[in-house]
Protein backbone atom coordinates (compact mmCIF):
# COMPACT_ATOMS: atom_id res chain seq x y z
CA UNK A 1 0.00 0.00 0.00
CA UNK A 2 1.46 3.56 -1.50
CA UNK A 3 1.18 6.33 1.52
CA UNK A 4 0.06 9.70 0.47
CA UNK A 5 2.83 11.73 -0.11
CA UNK A 6 3.47 14.78 1.90
CA UNK A 7 1.92 18.03 -0.46
CA UNK A 8 3.82 20.93 -0.15
CA UNK A 9 1.84 23.83 -0.70
CA UNK A 10 2.52 25.88 -3.79
CA UNK A 11 0.53 29.86 -3.92
CA UNK A 12 -0.78 28.85 -7.64
CA UNK A 13 -4.29 29.57 -8.53
CA UNK A 14 -3.73 30.16 -12.24
CA UNK A 15 -4.50 28.53 -15.56
CA UNK A 16 -1.87 25.18 -15.36
CA UNK A 17 1.23 25.48 -17.35
CA UNK A 18 0.84 22.83 -20.83
CA UNK A 19 3.34 20.26 -22.15
CA UNK A 20 3.06 19.59 -26.11
CA UNK A 21 5.06 16.18 -26.48
CA UNK A 22 5.37 15.66 -29.93
CA UNK A 23 7.20 11.83 -30.38
CA UNK A 24 9.30 11.54 -33.82
CA UNK A 25 9.80 8.27 -35.20
CA UNK A 26 12.15 6.20 -33.31
CA UNK A 27 12.00 8.27 -30.24
CA UNK A 28 13.73 7.60 -27.18
CA UNK A 29 11.45 6.21 -24.10
CA UNK A 30 13.64 7.30 -21.31
CA UNK A 31 13.90 11.14 -22.09
CA UNK A 32 10.06 10.77 -22.55
CA UNK A 33 8.86 9.29 -19.94
CA UNK A 34 11.61 10.90 -17.33
CA UNK A 35 9.91 14.51 -18.57
CA UNK A 36 6.06 13.50 -18.00
CA UNK A 37 6.77 11.29 -14.87
CA UNK A 38 8.15 14.85 -13.19
CA UNK A 39 4.92 16.65 -14.22
CA UNK A 40 3.07 14.03 -12.74
CA UNK A 41 5.02 14.11 -9.64
CA UNK A 42 4.65 17.81 -9.37
CA UNK A 43 1.26 17.56 -9.86
CA UNK A 44 0.50 14.87 -7.11
CA UNK A 45 3.08 16.77 -4.84
CA UNK A 46 1.42 19.80 -5.28
CA UNK A 47 -1.81 18.30 -4.42
CA UNK A 48 -3.53 20.55 -7.88
CA UNK A 49 -3.05 20.78 -11.52
CA UNK A 50 0.36 22.76 -11.91
CA UNK A 51 0.81 21.02 -14.93
CA UNK A 52 -1.01 19.73 -18.21
CA UNK A 53 0.07 17.73 -21.11
CA UNK A 54 -1.24 16.09 -24.30
CA UNK A 55 0.70 13.67 -26.76
CA UNK A 56 1.20 14.25 -30.46
CA UNK A 57 2.90 13.21 -33.34
CA UNK A 58 3.39 14.42 -37.01
CA UNK A 59 0.15 12.42 -38.65
CA UNK A 60 -1.49 11.73 -35.42
CA UNK A 61 -1.05 8.23 -35.83
CA UNK A 62 0.58 5.86 -33.55
CA UNK A 63 4.24 6.57 -32.63
CA UNK A 64 7.10 4.25 -32.78
CA UNK A 65 9.69 4.07 -30.16
CA UNK A 66 13.22 2.95 -30.41
CA UNK A 67 12.58 0.36 -28.02
CA UNK A 68 10.13 -1.16 -29.82
CA UNK A 69 6.80 0.35 -27.94
CA UNK A 70 4.41 1.77 -29.62
CA UNK A 71 2.17 4.91 -28.25
CA UNK A 72 -1.73 6.23 -28.97
CA UNK A 73 -1.60 9.95 -29.38
CA UNK A 74 -3.85 12.42 -28.73
CA UNK A 75 -2.85 14.51 -31.67
CA UNK A 76 -1.10 15.87 -34.88
CA UNK A 77 0.44 18.98 -35.82
CA UNK A 78 -2.02 21.60 -34.99
CA UNK A 79 -1.90 24.96 -34.05
CA UNK A 80 -0.85 25.57 -30.21
CA UNK A 81 -1.61 28.03 -27.69
CA UNK A 82 1.07 30.93 -27.02
CA UNK A 83 1.47 29.81 -23.40
CA UNK A 84 2.29 26.09 -24.55
CA UNK A 85 5.65 24.05 -24.17
CA UNK A 86 6.57 22.03 -27.34
CA UNK A 87 8.75 19.25 -25.98
CA UNK A 88 10.15 17.32 -29.43
CA UNK A 89 11.26 14.31 -28.04
CA UNK A 90 14.23 12.64 -30.77
CA UNK A 91 15.88 9.51 -30.95
CA UNK A 92 17.40 7.32 -33.18
CA UNK A 93 17.65 8.21 -36.39
CA UNK A 94 16.81 11.87 -36.21
CA UNK A 95 17.91 13.26 -39.27
CA UNK A 96 15.21 10.21 -41.04
CA UNK A 97 12.63 11.87 -38.54
CA UNK A 98 13.18 15.39 -39.22
CA UNK A 99 10.46 16.01 -41.66
CA UNK A 100 9.64 18.72 -44.42
CA UNK A 101 6.28 19.48 -42.71
CA UNK A 102 7.31 18.85 -38.87
CA UNK A 103 10.13 21.30 -39.82
CA UNK A 104 7.51 23.90 -41.30
CA UNK A 105 5.39 23.43 -38.12
CA UNK A 106 7.99 24.29 -35.39
CA UNK A 107 8.97 27.17 -37.38
CA UNK A 108 5.26 28.62 -37.08
CA UNK A 109 4.83 27.83 -33.85
CA UNK A 110 8.25 29.65 -33.14
CA UNK A 111 6.95 32.79 -35.13
CA UNK A 112 4.18 32.91 -32.91
CA UNK A 113 6.41 33.28 -29.53
CA UNK A 114 5.99 29.64 -28.52
CA UNK A 115 8.64 27.93 -26.59
CA UNK A 116 10.14 24.98 -28.41
CA UNK A 117 12.50 22.06 -26.44
CA UNK A 118 14.27 19.62 -27.84
CA UNK A 119 15.11 16.39 -25.77
CA UNK A 120 17.89 14.02 -26.57
CA UNK A 121 18.86 14.46 -30.11
CA UNK A 122 15.69 16.97 -31.30
CA UNK A 123 18.13 19.65 -30.64
CA UNK A 124 19.12 18.39 -34.45
CA UNK A 125 15.55 19.29 -35.42
CA UNK A 126 15.63 22.67 -34.18
CA UNK A 127 18.81 23.23 -35.86
CA UNK A 128 18.08 22.04 -39.14
CA UNK A 129 14.67 24.46 -38.46
CA UNK A 130 17.03 27.21 -37.81
CA UNK A 131 15.74 28.27 -34.28
CA UNK A 132 19.07 27.39 -32.41
CA UNK A 133 21.15 29.57 -34.83
CA UNK A 134 22.98 32.29 -32.84
CA UNK A 135 22.01 30.45 -29.79
CA UNK A 136 23.55 27.73 -27.36
CA UNK A 137 22.45 24.54 -27.42
CA UNK A 138 23.35 20.88 -26.68
CA UNK A 139 22.72 17.55 -27.65
CA UNK A 140 23.76 14.11 -26.82
CA UNK A 141 27.47 13.31 -27.14
CA UNK A 142 27.22 10.83 -29.38
CA UNK A 143 25.84 13.34 -32.20
CA UNK A 144 28.23 16.38 -31.18
CA UNK A 145 30.77 15.68 -33.63
CA UNK A 146 28.24 15.70 -36.74
CA UNK A 147 26.38 18.29 -35.20
CA UNK A 148 29.17 20.87 -34.96
CA UNK A 149 30.20 19.95 -38.26
CA UNK A 150 26.61 21.56 -39.83
CA UNK A 151 25.56 23.70 -37.76
CA UNK A 152 28.55 26.02 -37.40
CA UNK A 153 26.03 28.92 -36.14
CA UNK A 154 24.88 27.34 -33.12
CA UNK A 155 26.96 27.83 -29.80
CA UNK A 156 26.95 23.87 -28.99
CA UNK A 157 27.94 23.06 -25.50
CA UNK A 158 28.47 20.11 -23.57
CA UNK A 159 25.76 20.61 -21.11
CA UNK A 160 23.11 17.90 -19.91
CA UNK A 161 20.68 20.46 -20.85
CA UNK A 162 20.64 24.39 -22.27
CA UNK A 163 18.01 27.17 -21.64
CA UNK A 164 18.70 30.52 -24.09
CA UNK A 165 15.57 32.33 -23.75
CA UNK A 166 12.36 30.52 -24.84
CA UNK A 167 14.55 27.83 -26.69
CA UNK A 168 15.40 24.55 -24.64
CA UNK A 169 17.59 21.97 -25.67
CA UNK A 170 18.69 18.86 -23.80
CA UNK A 171 21.94 15.79 -23.90
CA UNK A 172 19.00 12.91 -23.63
CA UNK A 173 18.00 10.16 -21.06
CA UNK A 174 18.13 11.44 -17.53
CA UNK A 175 19.40 15.21 -18.75
CA UNK A 176 15.10 15.13 -18.89
CA UNK A 177 14.80 14.80 -14.96
CA UNK A 178 17.59 17.51 -14.82
CA UNK A 179 15.85 19.79 -17.09
CA UNK A 180 12.31 19.70 -16.21
CA UNK A 181 12.90 19.92 -11.58
CA UNK A 182 14.65 23.47 -13.02
CA UNK A 183 11.54 24.17 -14.69
CA UNK A 184 9.53 23.17 -11.79
CA UNK A 185 11.97 25.21 -9.31
CA UNK A 186 11.61 28.48 -11.76
CA UNK A 187 7.85 28.10 -11.58
CA UNK A 188 7.23 26.81 -8.37
CA UNK A 189 10.14 27.25 -6.11
CA UNK A 190 13.09 25.08 -4.96
CA UNK A 191 11.21 22.72 -2.37
CA UNK A 192 8.23 21.42 -4.78
CA UNK A 193 11.33 20.78 -7.42
CA UNK A 194 13.09 19.22 -4.65
CA UNK A 195 10.19 17.19 -3.38
CA UNK A 196 9.95 16.37 -6.86
CA UNK A 197 13.48 15.06 -7.18
CA UNK A 198 13.29 13.20 -3.77
CA UNK A 199 10.27 10.65 -5.01
CA UNK A 200 12.21 9.99 -7.95
CA UNK A 201 14.94 8.97 -5.98
CA UNK A 202 17.06 11.64 -7.51
CA UNK A 203 19.82 12.84 -5.68
CA UNK A 204 22.35 14.07 -7.76
CA UNK A 205 20.56 17.04 -9.69
CA UNK A 206 22.43 18.66 -12.38
CA UNK A 207 22.61 22.04 -13.81
CA UNK A 208 23.13 23.86 -17.21
CA UNK A 209 26.88 23.81 -15.63
CA UNK A 210 27.38 20.29 -15.53
CA UNK A 211 28.81 18.29 -19.48
CA UNK A 212 26.73 15.02 -19.84
CA UNK A 213 29.78 12.79 -20.20
CA UNK A 214 31.72 10.73 -17.42
CA UNK A 215 35.00 12.32 -16.34
CA UNK A 216 38.08 10.74 -18.54
CA UNK A 217 39.22 8.90 -15.48
CA UNK A 218 35.81 7.13 -15.10
CA UNK A 219 35.48 6.65 -18.68
CA UNK A 220 38.64 4.80 -19.31
CA UNK A 221 38.76 3.43 -15.71
CA UNK A 222 42.22 4.69 -15.36
CA UNK A 223 43.02 7.88 -12.58
CA UNK A 224 46.35 9.29 -13.79
CA UNK A 225 46.34 12.74 -14.32
CA UNK A 226 49.00 12.78 -17.01
CA UNK A 227 47.22 10.24 -18.94
CA UNK A 228 43.53 11.81 -18.58
CA UNK A 229 45.65 14.89 -19.72
CA UNK A 230 47.10 13.23 -22.12
CA UNK A 231 43.57 11.95 -23.79
CA UNK A 232 41.93 15.22 -23.10
CA UNK A 233 44.21 16.73 -25.63
CA UNK A 234 43.49 14.12 -28.01
CA UNK A 235 40.18 14.44 -27.57
CA UNK A 236 40.62 18.54 -28.44
CA UNK A 237 42.42 17.60 -31.32
CA UNK A 238 41.30 15.30 -33.52
CA UNK A 239 41.51 17.16 -37.07
CA UNK A 240 44.89 19.09 -36.43
CA UNK A 241 46.57 15.56 -34.23
CA UNK A 242 49.54 16.45 -32.17
CA UNK A 243 52.35 13.99 -32.07
CA UNK A 244 53.27 11.71 -29.85
CA UNK A 245 56.75 13.63 -28.69
CA UNK A 246 54.73 16.90 -27.99
CA UNK A 247 52.23 15.60 -26.08
CA UNK A 248 54.53 13.94 -23.94
CA UNK A 249 56.47 17.03 -23.66
CA UNK A 250 53.23 18.88 -22.99
CA UNK A 251 53.01 16.86 -19.50
CA UNK A 252 56.41 16.37 -18.40
CA UNK A 253 57.55 13.15 -19.60
CA UNK A 254 59.52 11.28 -22.28
CA UNK A 255 58.11 9.51 -25.27
CA UNK A 256 59.18 6.41 -23.97
CA UNK A 257 57.50 6.94 -20.96
CA UNK A 258 54.05 7.89 -22.72
CA UNK A 259 54.16 4.82 -24.51
CA UNK A 260 55.26 2.88 -21.49
CA UNK A 261 51.87 4.55 -19.52
CA UNK A 262 49.64 3.75 -22.18
CA UNK A 263 50.30 0.16 -23.06
CA UNK A 264 50.37 -0.69 -18.82
CA UNK A 265 47.12 0.99 -18.84
CA UNK A 266 44.96 1.06 -21.86
CA UNK A 267 47.26 -1.74 -23.50
CA UNK A 268 47.79 -0.21 -26.83
CA UNK A 269 50.44 2.41 -28.01
CA UNK A 270 49.70 6.57 -27.99
CA UNK A 271 49.39 6.37 -31.70
CA UNK A 272 47.29 3.98 -31.75
CA UNK A 273 44.72 4.81 -29.02
CA UNK A 274 44.73 8.18 -31.52
CA UNK A 275 43.92 6.73 -34.27
CA UNK A 276 40.56 4.84 -32.52
CA UNK A 277 39.25 8.22 -31.58
CA UNK A 278 39.66 9.81 -35.00
CA UNK A 279 38.62 6.70 -36.62
CA UNK A 280 35.48 6.81 -34.06
CA UNK A 281 34.45 10.47 -34.90
CA UNK A 282 34.75 9.90 -38.45
CA UNK A 283 32.08 6.72 -38.27
CA UNK A 284 29.79 9.53 -36.55
CA UNK A 285 30.27 11.80 -39.39
CA UNK A 286 29.41 9.18 -42.06
CA UNK A 287 26.67 7.74 -40.29
CA UNK A 288 24.82 11.05 -38.93
CA UNK A 289 26.18 13.61 -41.49
CA UNK A 290 25.80 14.06 -45.52
CA UNK A 291 29.68 15.50 -45.71
CA UNK A 292 31.95 14.28 -48.35
CA UNK A 293 34.17 11.09 -47.74
CA UNK A 294 36.89 13.28 -48.20
CA UNK A 295 35.54 16.00 -45.76
CA UNK A 296 35.27 13.48 -43.49
CA UNK A 297 38.98 12.60 -43.83
CA UNK A 298 40.30 16.17 -43.38
CA UNK A 299 37.96 16.57 -40.31
CA UNK A 300 39.62 13.52 -38.82
CA UNK A 301 42.95 14.46 -39.42
CA UNK A 302 43.65 12.15 -42.75
CA UNK A 303 45.71 13.85 -45.66
CA UNK A 304 44.25 11.22 -48.10
CA UNK A 305 41.16 9.65 -48.81
CA UNK A 306 43.35 6.65 -49.53
CA UNK A 307 45.29 6.51 -46.25
CA UNK A 308 41.86 7.17 -44.51
CA UNK A 309 39.52 4.36 -46.58
CA UNK A 310 42.69 2.35 -45.65
CA UNK A 311 42.55 2.77 -42.05
CA UNK A 312 38.98 2.98 -41.63
CA UNK A 313 38.98 -0.85 -43.29
CA UNK A 314 41.12 -1.86 -40.88
CA UNK A 315 39.58 -0.64 -37.65
CA UNK A 316 35.82 -1.46 -39.00
CA UNK A 317 36.96 -4.27 -41.17
CA UNK A 318 34.77 -2.04 -44.20
CA UNK A 319 35.11 0.96 -46.56
CA UNK A 320 33.85 4.50 -45.57
CA UNK A 321 31.98 4.11 -48.93
CA UNK A 322 30.16 0.87 -47.64
CA UNK A 323 29.61 2.22 -44.22
CA UNK A 324 27.73 4.77 -45.54
CA UNK A 325 25.74 3.61 -48.06
CA UNK A 326 24.82 0.36 -45.90
CA UNK A 327 23.49 2.87 -42.89
CA UNK A 328 21.63 4.85 -46.02
CA UNK A 329 20.20 1.62 -46.86
CA UNK A 330 19.23 0.85 -43.31
CA UNK A 331 17.64 4.14 -42.94
CA UNK A 332 15.74 3.62 -46.25
CA UNK A 333 13.63 0.52 -44.93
Amino acid sequence: MQNEPQVVEVDHEGKPRRFVFVLMDNFTMLCFAAAVESLRIANRTAGKELYTWSIISEDGGEANCSNGCTFRVDGDLSELDRDDTIMLCGGVDVQKATTKRTLNWIRRESRRGVTIAGLCTAGYTMARAGLLDGKKATIHWENQDSFAEEFEEVELTKSVFVVDGNRITTAGGTASIDLMIKLIADDHGEDLANAVADILIYSSIRTDQDTQRLSIPTRIGVRHPKLSRVIQMMEQNIEDPISPAILAKDVGMSTRQLERLFRRYLSRSPKRYYMELRLQKARNLLMQTDMTVINVALACGFASPSHFSKCYRSHYDTTPYRERGSHAARLSV
